[in-house]
Protein backbone atom coordinates (compact mmCIF):
# COMPACT_ATOMS: atom_id res chain seq x y z
CA UNK A 1 0.00 0.00 0.00
CA UNK A 2 3.01 2.36 -0.39
CA UNK A 3 1.25 3.83 -2.91
CA UNK A 4 -1.54 5.57 -0.86
CA UNK A 5 0.82 6.12 1.47
CA UNK A 6 -0.41 10.30 1.81
CA UNK A 7 -4.07 8.90 2.84
CA UNK A 8 -1.93 8.28 6.16
CA UNK A 9 -1.89 12.20 6.98
CA UNK A 10 -5.42 12.92 6.46
CA UNK A 11 -7.84 13.05 8.39
CA UNK A 12 -11.29 11.47 7.94
CA UNK A 13 -12.63 15.06 7.98
CA UNK A 14 -10.16 16.14 4.91
CA UNK A 15 -11.35 12.67 3.45
CA UNK A 16 -14.92 13.58 3.45
CA UNK A 17 -14.57 17.03 2.18
CA UNK A 18 -12.81 15.87 -0.73
CA UNK A 19 -15.48 13.55 -1.48
CA UNK A 20 -18.46 15.93 -0.87
CA UNK A 21 -16.40 18.57 -3.87
CA UNK A 22 -15.61 15.07 -5.85
CA UNK A 23 -19.42 14.75 -5.89
CA UNK A 24 -20.63 18.83 -6.28
CA UNK A 25 -17.72 18.95 -9.29
CA UNK A 26 -18.59 15.48 -11.39
CA UNK A 27 -22.24 14.66 -9.69
CA UNK A 28 -23.51 11.46 -8.65
CA UNK A 29 -24.36 10.02 -12.35
CA UNK A 30 -20.88 10.91 -13.49
CA UNK A 31 -18.69 9.46 -10.77
CA UNK A 32 -19.29 5.87 -12.19
CA UNK A 33 -18.52 6.50 -15.66
CA UNK A 34 -15.24 7.79 -14.56
CA UNK A 35 -14.46 4.89 -12.59
CA UNK A 36 -15.49 2.70 -15.82
CA UNK A 37 -13.49 4.88 -17.62
CA UNK A 38 -10.59 4.64 -15.54
CA UNK A 39 -11.03 0.71 -14.87
CA UNK A 40 -10.63 0.74 -18.72
CA UNK A 41 -7.84 2.49 -18.54
CA UNK A 42 -5.71 0.80 -15.93
CA UNK A 43 -6.31 -2.23 -17.84
CA UNK A 44 -5.30 -1.26 -20.99
CA UNK A 45 -2.22 -0.42 -19.65
CA UNK A 46 -1.30 -3.44 -17.72
CA UNK A 47 -2.35 -5.74 -21.03
CA UNK A 48 0.01 -3.16 -23.30
CA UNK A 49 3.20 -3.37 -20.11
CA UNK A 50 2.41 -7.55 -19.91
CA UNK A 51 2.65 -8.22 -24.00
CA UNK A 52 5.73 -5.23 -23.90
CA UNK A 53 7.47 -7.65 -21.10
CA UNK A 54 6.38 -10.64 -22.95
CA UNK A 55 7.71 -9.65 -26.36
CA UNK A 56 11.08 -8.56 -24.37
CA UNK A 57 11.50 -11.97 -22.58
CA UNK A 58 10.88 -14.05 -26.02
CA UNK A 59 13.26 -11.42 -27.34
CA UNK A 60 15.44 -12.76 -24.71
CA UNK A 61 14.72 -16.34 -25.57
CA UNK A 62 15.68 -16.20 -29.13
CA UNK A 63 19.07 -14.66 -28.20
CA UNK A 64 20.55 -17.29 -26.45
CA UNK A 65 19.15 -19.65 -28.69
Amino acid sequence: MATLGFLQNMSGGSLILIIVVILLLFGAKRIPELARGLGRGIREFKDATKEIQNDLEDGMKDKKK
